[in-house]
C-alpha cells in the first residue's frame, strides 16, 4: 500500500466575513493549496468537500461541493459531500486519505468551508442544536447537567445572553471533572490564555489579542466555569489540502523536500461508557490507534493541534492523547507545559478559541496549521525541530462523549 502525503495546504482568514460567500471561501483555499502544490485543477483526481451547517444557513443540501467547486473548473471527477458535526473537515481528509490508498488517483483534495456568521442569531446559535440527539433533547440536556452534580455554581456565573447548546455540553464535562480529578477553573483560565497568547503570531486567527488568566477569568461569563475568552467564536473560513501518493508525487514532478507524510488518519465513533471510564473514551482509543499505525508514541510527538471548542476540551484531550496522566492536563497546562517552548506545544495556532471555529473547516485548518509547523514555515510561532505532529478533532454528542473524532499524525 503506498503512502501519502500532503503536498500543498491553503487556509482563509477565520473570522466574520459579510461580503464572502461560500464559494468565494472555497475558492480561495483551494487555489492557496493548489499553488502551495504547484499543480492546476486537472490534475486532482478526486475531491472531498466539508460542511456542517450550509444547510441549515442557506438552504442549500445535497449537492453543497459540486457547487462550490464547479466554477474553480473543478468538475467531472467524483466529488463527494462529507458532514459529521465539528470533525466534517478531518472525516473528508481521511476519506481522501482512503481515496489514494485504494488505489483511485494520484492526488486528491480535500476542502472544508463554512459560513456560519449571521446578524439573525437566533438562526446562527440553532445551527448547533441538531449536533445530539433530537429526538430526545431534554433527557440529553439532564444528563449533562447531572455530569456536574455537586460542583457549587457561582451566582452571576452563566450568560443572559444566547449562546451555542454545546457550551452547556462543555461545561458539564469541565465539571465532571473538576469534581473527578480537583481541575480548577484557574487551569482551564491557562489554557485559553495561552492560546491567546500563541494566536498573536496567527496572521490567520480571527482574534489575536493576547490576555492574560486574570482577565480570562474576569471575562464575561458564559456557563460555569466557561467564560467568553475560553470558548471558541462564531467564524466563517475555508481549508484545503492536496494529497499525493509517493508515484504521484513523482509523475507530477512535485518538490518531494515540502512533501508531508500522513503517517496515520483514524476516524471513531463514540459508544455509551460511563463517565468516568476516562481509559475508553473514543479519542483515547483513536490515538492509540494512529500511535499503532504511525509505529511512534505520544512521547515521539512535537506539536499538536485539538479541539479546544473550549478549553476543558484542550485539558481533556491532551490526557487522551497520552501527553500527560489522566487529572493531570490542567495542572500541566498551568505550569505552562503545553506552551510554545513547553515540553509538549498544544494548539500554537491558538486554537479554536483564538484562531477561529468554522466547524466544516476547523479539522484541516488544524492539517494546515501542523504542515507548516512540520515544514518549519511558522515564523514566531514555530515549534523548533517539529519531526511529528498529531491533529485531534471531535464533533457531534452521543452519551458521554464527541459522536465522532478523528485523530491524525504527519511527520517528515
Amino acid at each position: 500500500m503506498q503512502d501519502i502525503y500532503v503536498v500543498g495546504v491553503g487556509m482563509t482568514p477565520f473570522g466574520k466575513f459579510r461580503d464572502k460567500s461560500i464559494k468565494d471561501l472555497t475558492g480561495d483555499a483551494v487555489a492557496a493549496a493548489l499553488t502551495d502544490a504547484g499543480l492546476t485543477v486537472d490534475r486532482i483526481d478526486g475531491a472531498f468537500f466539508s460542511n456542517a451547517v450550509q444547510g441549515h444557513m442557506e438552504g442549500q443540501h445535497m449537492i453543497r461541493g459540486e457547487i462550490a467547486l464547479r466554477e474553480m473548473g473543478i468538475q467531472g471527477i467524483p466529488v463527494v459531500n462529507v458532514e459529521n458535526a465539528c470533525a466534517s473537515a478531518s472525516t473528508g481528509f481521511k476519506l481522501a486519505v482512503d481515496f489514494l490508498k485504494a488505489g483511485n488517483g494520484d492526488c486528491c483534495l480535500a476542502v472544508g468551508a463554512e459560513k456560519m456568521y449571521s446578524d439573525d442569531r437566533a438562526l446562527m446559535f440553532s445551527a448547533f442544536d441538531s449536533g445530539w440527539d433530537v429526538s430526545n433533547s431534554e433527557e440529553v440536556a439532564q444528563r449533562l447537567a447531572d455530569l456536574g452534580a455537586g460542583v457549587e455554581e457561582p451566582e452571576g456565573s452563566k450568560s443572559p445572553k444566547p449562546y451555542s447548546v454545546f457550551m452547556d455540553v462543555y461545561a458539564g464535562f469541565a465539571r465532571l471533572h473538576m469534581k473527578t480529578f480537583g481541575t480548577t477553573q484557574e487551569q482551564f483560565a491557562a489554557v485559553s490564555a495561552k492560546n491567546h497568547a500563541h494566536s498573536v503570531h496567527n496572521p490567520l486567527a480571527q482574534y489575536r489579542e493576547a490576555m492574560s488568566v486574570d482577565q480570562v477569568l474576569a471575562a464575561p461569563p458564559i456557563t460555569y466555569p466557561l467564560t467568553l475568552p475560553m470558548c471558541a467564536p462564531i467564524s466563517d473560513g475555508a481549508a484545503a489540502a492536496v494529497l499525493c501518493t509517493g508515484e504521484g508525487i513523482k509523475r507530477l514532478g512535485l518538490d518531494p523536500a515540502r512533501a508531508i507524510k500522513v503517517k496515520a488518519a483514524i476516524l471513531r465513533s463514540g459508544t455509551d461508557r460511563p463517565p468516568e471510564d476516562y481509559k475508553n473514551h473514543l479519542t483515547r482509543l483513536a490515538a492509540l490507534e494512529a500511535y499503532e499505525q504511525a509505529g511512534i508514541g505520544p512521547e515521539d510527538i512535537s506539536v499538536a493541534e485539538v479541539h479546544d471548542a473550549t478549553a476543558v476540551g484542550e485539558v481533556i484531550q491532551i490526557e487522551n492523547l497520552g501527553f500527560v496522566e489522566f487529572g493531570e492536563g490542567g495542572p500541566a497546562s498551568l505550569r505552562g507545559e503545553t506552551k510554545i517552548g513547553g515540553r509538549i506545544p498544544v494548539n500554537p495556532s491558538g486554537g479554536l478559541e483564538s484562531k477561529g471555529h468554522p466547524v466544516g473547516a476547523t479539522g484541516i485548518g488544524q492539517v494546515f496549521e501542523l504542515v507548516t509547523q512540520l515544514r518549519g514555515e511558522a515564523g514566531a510561532r514555530q515549534v523548533e525541530g517539529a519531526k511529528n505532529a498529531i491533529a485531534e478533532n471531535g464533533g457531534g454528542l452521543h452519551g458521554v462523549e464527541e459522536a465522532a473524532a478523528c485523530v491524525t499524525i504527519l511527520g517528515r
